[in-house]
């Protein structure tokens, strides 16, 4: 079954390479325990591969929520994007200018999730020019970092490069790309794999923020899921064990004002305490799943009211732990009307990725 997708398309003599081939790297919580294909949720998911041949195609079913969709890929170090139908199979042309054939030779390729679970795509392999091969590649990084964040993380609207500093453009989620949110950029700073565990208008927990609204789920609800969106899927457990970060970072606290923004309110109102309590208890969880890692507490330079970063200080101060840590930007919480875009993405990274190599000097999670 999992070839029958690629057989459909294939022209005469081109190779398929199933997305079970041994020698695809996978990044991200890729839902690979499935008989059609591998199934990219999360965005900055991806898969590589470091192949020969003067062309490679790929074989996606779009699992379609809202927005228009999109994947993203670089090949050999240049990035391209390309659209994805709502309904049944697309077949992206992975080459040069999406035209042209490859010079022959040997040619790397990543193709990633630009966007979160406003759809899911399934992906069944690539298709490659007749006497195509593939090849063995580097390893990922050994360093890890795993981001558990809102729309920011995700890179929404991350490419409306000429909206720095303003509210978002009408946009169909055509700016939209986890490569050019803070979070990837840090990690490649870095030089660390990344999990990025980040949904549009979530908030910390359920019944606030806009994701899956009016039933909103929050991020104590999401975190442990492969797949989440309930308008899409049948809600499945992601296996920690398959992937150990050194250093975490908690990054919402952005949408948890709607549809109340009871910490601005009354800092002390029972909201607002329960708030840093559940806070208090999703750090709890994580230490206990991650006992060694290093937990970063943040929130972004998006427009929001100071209570909750006083809030999340207050919460990672009292815990005294050396393992838990809070983070500010230097224009945090007011560097921005709407979404980050990818300039100030990069300063956000520049100060992030500085903040943990410093940490690392200190506690050498990294060794």
């Amino acid at each position: 079954m999992h070839m029958e997708y690629l057989r459909r398309h294939a022209a005469a003599g081109e190779r398929l390479i199933s997305w079970r081939e041994p020698k695809l790297e996978y990044c991200g919580r890729v839902h690979r325990d499935r008989e059609d294909g591998a199934l990219m949720i999360y965005p900055a998911s991806f898969v590589r591969i470091r192949f020969t041949g003067s062309r490679i195609r790929a074989v996606i079913t779009n699992i379609h929520s809202y927005w228009k969709n999109s994947m993203g890929w670089l090949l050999d170090g240049q990035q391209y994007r390309g659209d994805l139908a709502d309904e049944g199979e697309t077949v992206l042309n992975l080459g040069e200018n999406l035209e042209e054939n490859l010079e022959e030779g040997e040619h790397e390729l990543c193709l990633f999730k630009r966007m979160d679970s406003c759809h899911m795509a399934l992906f069944h392999g690539f298709l490659l020019a007749e006497g195509g091969q593939v090849l063995t590649q580097e390893p990922l990084p050994e360093r890890r970092i795993e981001v558990y964040g809102d729309s920011v993380s995700a890179g929404e609207v991350s490419e409306a490069v000429d909206y720095c500093g303003q509210p978002d453009p009408e946009h169909n989620g055509e700016y939209s790309n986890s490569y050019d949110s803070y979070a990837w950029i840090t990690a490649r700073k870095l030089g660390a794999q990344l999990h990025d565990i980040a949904q549009g208008g979530i908030a910390l927990q359920n019944g606030q923020g806009y994701f899956n609204e009016p039933d909103a789920r929050g991020m104590e609800w999401m975190y442990d899921k492969m797949q989440y969106h309930p308008n899409l899927c049948q809600p499945g457990t992601w296996d920690f064990s398959r992937y150990t970060p050194q250093v975490v970072i908690l990054a919402f606290g952005q949408n948890d004002s709607h549809p109340m923004d009871y910490m601005a309110q009354d800092y002390d109102c029972e909201a607002s305490r329960q708030w840093r309590a559940a806070y208090s208890g999703f750090l709890d969880r994580l230490r206990e799943i991650y006992p060694h890692a290093h937990i970063i507490c943040k929130t972004t330079i998006l427009e929001h009211d100071k209570s909750w970063d006083r809030a999340i200080r207050q919460v990672v101060e009292e815990k005294r732990d050396r393992q838990i840590h809070y983070f500010a930007y230097s224009n945090n919480s007011t560097g921005t009307k709407g979404h980050i875009r990818r300039p100030e993405a990069e300063r956000m990274a520049e100060e992030l990725s500085a903040y943990i190599e410093r940490l690392n000097e200190v506690y050498k999670f990294w060794e």
